[in-house]
């Protein structure tokens, strides 16, 4: 394949090339030496030269550094590896000694130039020059032969420096020193660069040609002979005059092979010792070193196992010392109560024994006394009264004394308990103090207070909130009351208008269990979505107060719950780190650890959770626990950070009646701490349905056909002369009458679908307009009892109607600002845990899914180094284009690689997120958590990949300046794999990460393509960082090809450090753009 270079660049490199040679080497110097013929060489006359010549160069640097400044970084530096020959002068020696008129043989300025201008100009296809003074039509000498040159006449005044005109040179001519390279059509010399052999040609009598350069003798001329070589170009147009792969030239007439244990690549000046672990024998082009990327493989794979062992078992440790000691705090804490159980029986026996001595004492000696008569009497030292009377029970032990000293021997509890009795004011309990710092005594505590309250559950045959109420006693935790009012509340889609509720008014009362229920499609849902402020493509109308006050529901989202219909936890996680994770981010600040264990502890416990809490959730693809304790997990997220106000959308569909049971239970209980709780359930059984307080039941169309009391329900219908049958559930009956599958059998007429009008006629609620011809059909039985009934206008305006939309999406976008974006402070007292505390416990967080997601980051790792083998063996480095080919289809498989790995960030826990952002935990915690945990995979997977790919493909450039590309690469695609997971659906983003990289580097490579547009596209700063470290080691007689690769694809060998700047700002906008989606997007 030719390489042809761009016209635009042809005269800089031309100019470049000429001062270069020009300045450094002893052109047309006759004058310099005394004007005549040089004498021959000795070693003080070759120096004195080479002095000479640095002396002619030193003012042209700057000249240099700006014309030819693209692929060429240091000109002194390139200078020394290219044209620097005072290490090895033989060449001129020898040809010092051939032509004592060296230097009237060697190119001037404008020679020079014109040999480049000529190649430059036909695209580097042809060795012909364009005619000139020596070598014409008219004029051609053998000189102008290829490998021959002449010398110019011994009294011409030859300018060294003249650039335009070129000197009369058709004396003598002879076949060219070895060393030199002498054009077809120019008859001067040229000395080789370094890294070239140049040897004289000898002629192959079969083919008639001159090994090793290829050109052939002029016809007709029997006594031409075979000169040296006759061009220096690129690789591909001067291969023959590289010095060949398996030898180094340490000059440009010396030709060595290389030795054993060592390599020479093509145009080496030396040889370069192979490494150890390589096997090299003579005459080695390269060194075989797949075995060192296969042992950094196995290096690495060997370290992450290692990490993640390691991590694994600190995990397990850590997970063994918290269930010892809460094993131990729990078996003492039950000990405590068993002991004080015992004493009780013990106390209640020794009563019952007196009681029993004290009659047969009073038979014996006939002592007759009155039924009536109310002496006590002291038996054992016990106070007793009559066998009629009722024995009142002695003062029991205080039980949060038994609790303080769960940690003595049980063996002594019931002595303390006994020395206690009597005692009006125990000792409080000392676990209680606030700095409690043991995780046994924390758990202490913990147990100790769920056990007392179990205790008095099954001693006090109470409530559920009076066994609450008696085990806290002066101590009742209280939470702020929150008081829901809402009145004709309206919701209406904005896409196609239609009405999901309509004119529903209510209260949700604090300390209340509301239960939400209605036939599908009544809009339960949307109803508790309504209240909960997740409205989101609706345009909502009608009032929601909050305790009595218009305030937004999203100023009090720290102290309100809500449980999604779908169960939406980690799946990775545990059942315990789901609800500590909850409990530590949305629980006050101020609140000590003793206390979040205690409720924590007692969530799971009164959830049932105890056999599940260290098993993880699960997955679809993973199994975990069963669904219905899954449900329970999703419930007990939101009771761990103690709501005031409480909203769940089925937490009871898909649990069986006892687990319903055990739900409902915890509900109640939290209900007693003034919780406001409301609940969509769907055909609860009839104990369920008694445990409620209220019911609101919804009928079709989203209106209200009561709203009130649960025990009151069937005392309204009753009054419609809707009677619930025997053996019927009172729940299912109504909802099958709304739902039209049971028509009432009533003397009034009533209908279905006329029960939410009546219930707004008993209210004396407001009905809309659309409902007024319906008032016609209702009885005037019905309409007696509802004369207060007030009828709405029905005459709205167009106008009118368009301004109510526009107001109501403005106000919607304005609170969404409002309580999205803005930092105010919510209206809730509760102080949660900054962004810096949350970031914390989110890193612990997504550390723990990592390491649980070992085995994909496994196969990721794996796919990584495969594709490294395959594109290292495939695109193996070529110094025909500088290795330009492997490191494209690189850029290509690292991009697609690395996307799609950042995908799972955060496409698979968008719901996850969604509900954690509406409770009020910080975006910027969790966003900078899960890219701080991918700055792993960002500094491993480099690594990875070049540990194959470096190894099987062996380029020039060092391990370490293709990591550093690799690592800027890997950053930059990672963001752009956010923006594309956070911004489209699982399946769009993994075609755009797929389809974007391949596209970008078609258009980078692609030089006819707007540069403003290629250099927009981030392949073209990571291929032009790759190209440059590797052209780097191009030098020599390699820099008239590096020139043309990097003027070829446009690209500076100065721009390292840009390039990799570019890509760490790409990396960091996307990063940005995919923050601010985050935050900005809703889930629709």
């Amino acid at each position: 394949m030719r390489v042809r270079w761009a016209s635009t660049y042809a005269d800089a490199v031309s100019v470049a090339l000429a001062l270069i040679l020009l300045g450094r080497l002893p052109v047309g110097c006759c004058q310099g030496f005394s004007g005549g013929i040089n004498p021959p060489p000795t070693s003080p006359l070759l120096w004195l030269l080479n002095d000479a010549v640095d002396n002619l160069t030193s003012n042209i640097f700057p000249e240099v550094k700006d014309r030819f400044g693209f692929c060429i970084k240091d000109p002194q530096e390139d200078w020394d590896q290219t044209f620097n020959y005072t290490n090895n002068m033989d060449f001129l020696r020898d040809c010092a000694t051939k032509f004592p008129d060296l230097s009237a043989r060697l190119c001037t300025e404008a020679e020079v130039k014109l040999y480049f201008n000529s190649f430059i100009d036909n695209g580097g296809t042809t060795n012909f020059l364009k005619p000139n003074i020596n070598c014409n039509s008219s004029s051609w000498v053998s000189g102008c032969e290829p490998g021959w040159a002449s010398r110019v006449s011994t009294d011409a005044n030859v300018d060294d420096q003249e650039s335009e005109y070129l000197p009369p040179r058709t004396l003598d001519s002879q076949p060219c020193c070895a060393g030199f390279f002498c054009p077809y059509g120019l008859t001067c010399m040229i000395p080789c660069p370094l890294g070239a052999y140049c040897p004289i040609a000898t002629l192959n009598r079969t083919t008639g040609r001159c090994d090793p350069y290829n050109y052939q003798l002029p016809p007709g001329k029997t006594n031409h002979a075979c000169g040296s070589a006759d061009i220096w170009a690129d690789v591909d147009h001067s291969g023959d005059l590289f010095c060949p792969a398996g030898y180094y030239c340490p000059s440009t007439i010396q030709k060595i092979n290389c030795s054993s244990g060592h390599y020479c690549r093509m145009g080496s000046t030396y040889e370069t010792s192979c490494l150890r672990s390589s096997s090299c024998h003579s005459n080695t082009e390269n060194q075989n070193i797949t075995i060192i990327g296969a042992l950094v493989m196995v290096a690495l794979v060997l370290l992450l196992f290692i990490i993640y062992n390691f991590s694994d078992q600190i995990l397990a440790h850590r997970e063994r010392r918290q269930a010892k000691s809460r094993e131990t705090a729990s078996k003492t804490a039950r000990e405590a109560v068993q002991a004080r159980e015992r004493w009780k029986a013990a106390k209640n026996l020794a009563i019952k024994h007196a009681v029993e001595i004290q009659g047969q004492i009073s038979h014996t000696f006939s002592l007759k006394r009155s039924k009536k008569q109310q002496e006590p009497q002291k038996v054992l030292g016990l106070s007793r009264w009559s066998s009629d009377a009722s024995i009142p029970e002695i003062e029991e032990p205080s039980i949060l004394s038994n609790m303080s000293h769960s940690s003595e021997k049980i063996s002594g509890s019931s002595e303390s308990v006994h020395s206690n009795t009597g005692d009006k004011k125990p000792k409080k309990n000392a676990m209680k103090d606030k700095h409690m710092h043991t995780r046994t005594q924390i758990f202490k505590y913990a147990y100790s207070e769920i056990e007392k309250e179990k205790a008095l559950q099954q001693e006090i045959k109470l409530t559920f909130s009076g066994v609450i109420s008696m085990a806290r006693k002066n101590e009742i935790r209280t939470r702020p009351l929150v008081e829901i009012s809402f009145e004709d509340l309206t919701l209406v889609l904005k896409r196609n208008k239609k009405q999901l509720l309509k004119n529903v008014t209510g209260k949700l009362i604090p300390g209340h269990v509301t239960a939400i229920m209605g036939p599908s499609g009544a809009g339960k849902t949307t109803f508790l979505s309504a209240l909960a402020g997740r409205t989101a493509g609706c345009q909502m109308s009608g009032l929601v107060l909050i305790n009595g006050k218009v305030e937004p529901i999203h100023a009090h989202r720290k102290i309100i719950g809500f449980v999604p219909q779908d169960d939406i936890v980690h799946g990775n996680l545990t059942v315990e780190e789901n609800l500590w994770f909850s409990a530590k981010c949305r629980l006050s600040t101020g609140m000590s650890k003793a206390d979040k264990v205690l409720i924590v502890e007692r969530t799971i416990d009164s959830l049932g959770l105890q056999a599940v809490r260290n098993s993880l959730v699960g997955t679809v693809e993973k199994r975990g626990i069963s669904g219905g304790q899954r449900k329970r997990v999703n419930v007990g997220l939101e009771m761990v950070m103690e709501p005031s106000l409480l909203m769940l959308d089925e937490p009871t569909s898909g649990l069986d009646s006892s687990s319903s049971l055990l739900l409902l239970r915890a509900l109640r209980r939290e209900a007693v701490q003034g919780v406001n709780i409301c609940m969509v359930v769907h055909q609860p059984s009839y104990t369920l349905f008694n445990m409620f307080d209220d019911l609101i039941l919804l009928a079709k169309g989203g209106l209200i056909a009561y709203q009130g009391p649960v025990k009151k329900v069937e005392e309204y219908f009753a009054g419609l002369e809707i009677m619930v049958p025997e053996r019927v559930n009172p729940p299912d009956y109504f909802i099958d009458i709304l739902e039209g599958i049971v028509k009432p059998s009533t003397s009034v007429g009533v209908k279905s679908n006329q029960l939410p009008l009546i219930w707004m006629l008993h209210n004396g609620y407001n009905v809309p307009p659309d409902m007024h011809n319906e008032l016609d059909s209702v009885n005037a039985s019905v309409e007696s009892r509802t004369c207060s009934a007030s009828v709405g206008s029905d005459e709205d305006s167009g106008a009118a109607n368009v301004w109510r939309d526009l107001k109501g999406g403005f106000e919607e976008k304005r609170d969404y600002l409002e309580h999205n974006v803005s930092k105010s402070k919510g209206l809730a007292n509760r102080i949660t845990p900054g962004k810096f505390k949350q970031y914390k416990y989110y890193l612990g967080r997504v550390s723990k899914q990592r390491l649980r997601e070992a085995t994909t980051q496994a196969v990721d790792y794996l796919i990584l180094g495969l594709a490294g083998v395959c594109l290292g063996i495939i695109t193996k480095a070529n110094d025909t284009n500088l290795g330009a080919a492997g490191y494209t289809y690189t850029v290509i498989a690292v991009s697609l690689l690395g996307q799609i790995g950042a995908l799972r960030s955060f496409s698979i826990e968008k719901l996850q997120y969604m509900r954690e952002r509406a409770s009020g935990m910080s975006s910027l915690a969790y966003f900078l958590s899960k890219d701080t945990i991918d700055h792993f995979n960002t500094v491993v997977k480099p690594v990875v990949y070049l540990s194959m790919f470096y190894f099987f493909s062996n380029p020039r450039s060092s391990f370490a300046d293709n990591y550093i590309v690799l690592f800027a690469l890997f950053y930059c695609v990672t963001g752009i794999g956010y923006t594309f997971a956070i911004c489209f659906q699982p399946s769009s983003a993994q075609l755009w990460s797929a389809l974007l990289p391949v596209v970008l580097t078609l258009i980078a490579t692609q030089q006819k393509n707007s540069k403003i547009l290629v250099n927009l596209c981030y392949p073209k700063w990571a291929l032009e960082a790759f190209v440059i470290v590797n052209t780097k080691r191009y030098s020599g007689v390699w820099l008239m090809t590096r020139c043309g690769m990097l003027s070829k694809l446009g690209y500076n060998i100065n721009h390292w450090g840009v390039c990799l700047a570019v890509l760490f700002l790409y990396g960091f906008v996307f990063r940005c753009i995919a923050f601010v989606c985050l935050v900005m997007l809703n889930k629709k």
